[in-house]
C-alpha cells in the first residue's frame, strides 16, 4: 500500500484529502507538529509527500530541501501562491508537480496516481533512510545526519553502523560484522575492526551522538 504524508497548515483541507485518500486504498498521515516535518517523514517513510508551502516556523520550500538531502521521494505542492515565481521555486528546490488551491480532488488524484505509476511501476518500493534516536543513515550516499549536522562515512564505518541500527537493540556479534565487511574480499581481522568501530566512534561524537554504539563485552555490540 502506498504511504503518502500531508504537510497542509488548514485543517479542513488536510482531512478532506486524507478522506479522499483513504477513498482511493492510500494509507495517508498528516503533519500536526510543523517542528517535527522532517522526523516525521524518516519515521513515516512515504512514497509520496502533498506539501503546502505556508507553513508555520519554516516554509514547505525549506523542508522540501531538508527532505532532498536524504531521499527522491516525489513531492506535489499545493498552494494558494500561485504566481510564476512561486511555482518555478518549487520546481527548483525539487518539486515534482504544483496544484494551486482551490483544487479538485479529481484533479489532484489523478497527478498523485500519474507520479506514483511513473517513479515506482518499475522499481522497488524501499527506503533511502533508516533512523534511530534522531540519527538518520543515508544509504545512497553512505551518510549520517544528526542534529543538522552530516557525517560522511568511509566503505567499512557506512557497513557497520549500518548492521548494528538495521539491528538496533539487539547485540550484533564481532563475527557477524566481519563476515559483512568481508563481503568484497577485502580481509578484515579482529584488532581492523576494532580500530574501525573506534574511528567510527570519535566521528559520531563529534556530531553529537557519543555512546551511540555500545560494547557488549564478550558478545559484540549493540545500539540502544
Amino acid at each position: 500500500m502506498f504511504k503518502i504524508m500531508i504537510v497542509e497548515d488548514d485543517i479542513k483541507i488536510r482531512e478532506i484529502i486524507l478522506e479522499n485518500l483513504q477513498k482511493w486504498g492510500f494509507d495517508g498521515l498528516y503533519v500536526e507538529d510543523f517542528g517535527e516535518v522532517f522526523n516525521t517523514f524518516v519515521k513515516y517513510e512515504p512514497h509520496m509527500i502533498l506539501m503546502d508551502i505556508n507553513l508555520p516556523s519554516f516554509d514547505g520550500f525549506y523542508w522540501c530541501n531538508k527532505i532532498r538531502e536524504v531521499s527522491k521521494v516525489p513531492i506535489i505542492f499545493i498552494s494558494s501562491r500561485n504566481t510564476n515565481m512561486d511555482i518555478i521555486m518549487a520546481m527548483n528546490m525539487g518539486g515534482d508537480d504544483f496544484v494551486q488551491k482551490p483544487f479538485s480532488l479529481d484533479v489532484l488524484m489523478a497527478k498523485i496516481n500519474a507520479i506514483l505509476r511513473r517513479t515506482y511501476s518499475y522499481s522497488n518500493i524501499e527506503a533511502n533512510v533508516i533512523e534511530h534516536n534522531g540519527a538518520t543513515l543515508n544509504l545512497k550516499d553512505s551518510t549520517i545526519l544528526y542534529n543538522e549536522e552530516k557525517l560522511d562515512l568511509t566503505k567499512n564505518e557506512f557497513k557497520i553502523i549500518y548492521i548494528l541500527m538495521q539491528n538496533s537493540g539487539s547485540v550484533v556479534s564481532r563475527d557477524k560484522i566481519m563476515r559483512s565487511l568481508w563481503e568484497d574480499e577485502s580481509f578484515i581481522d579482529d584488532n581492523t575492526l576494532t580500530v574501525n568501530v573506534n574511528r567510527l566512534r570519535k566521528k559520531l561524537s563529534d556530531i553529537g551522538l557519543s555512546d551511540f554504539i555500545q560494547t557488549k563485552k564478550g558478545q559484540g555490540y549493540i545500539i540502544l
